[in-house]
């Protein structure tokens, strides 16, 4: 049974692993849209949707730090993910910044959905997921209005 338990806590720490990397890419891609815009607007991304997924992503490592050392599990270092290119320009940017996050929240939403966090006991950990959740919940409707403000 601890065999199972262990490996079961392996898998449910590397889907974590996922959907913080998909944090970090979504980060990314908002630190470079922020480049592309002027001050006033740049500060209404940071608010909206830079800020949110910053404090998601620090969130996400730190449960999956802290259930890693809770169970004596290694816990990789997160490395920053790559923007892509400045020619897909600040919609592109956008766009991979929605689309990391939608990624990153049905990675979590099946986690939670698969009953495994309940099945490892670790309330710390369900805690940890849905405020990451929480935190990312508003963001793809908050870029749709933003960039709806840029036109087509």
């Amino acid at each position: 049974m601890a065999y199972v338990t262990a490996e079961a806590r392996q898998e449910l720490l590397d889907d974590l692993a996922v959907a913080t990397d998909d944090l970090g890419a979504a980060l990314a891609a908002l630190g470079a849209a922020y480049e592309q815009l002027d001050e006033a607007s740049a500060d209404t991304l940071e608010e909206e949707l830079f800020r949110p997924v910053q404090v998601a992503y620090g969130r996400a490592q730190r449960t999956h730090a802290d259930f890693a050392q809770r169970h004596g599990l290694p816990s990789p270092t997160f490395a920053p993910a790559s923007a892509g290119l400045p020619s897909q320009g600040l919609k592109g940017f956008l766009e991979r910044a929605v689309e990391a996050v939608a990624l990153a929240e049905n990675g979590l939403a099946e986690l939670q959905d698969s009953m495994r966090p309940v099945e490892v006991g670790d309330p710390e950990l369900r805690a940890g997921l849905a405020e990451v959740r929480a935190l990312v919940d508003p963001v793809s409707e908050r870029a749709s209005r933003f960039v709806s403000r840029f036109g087509r």
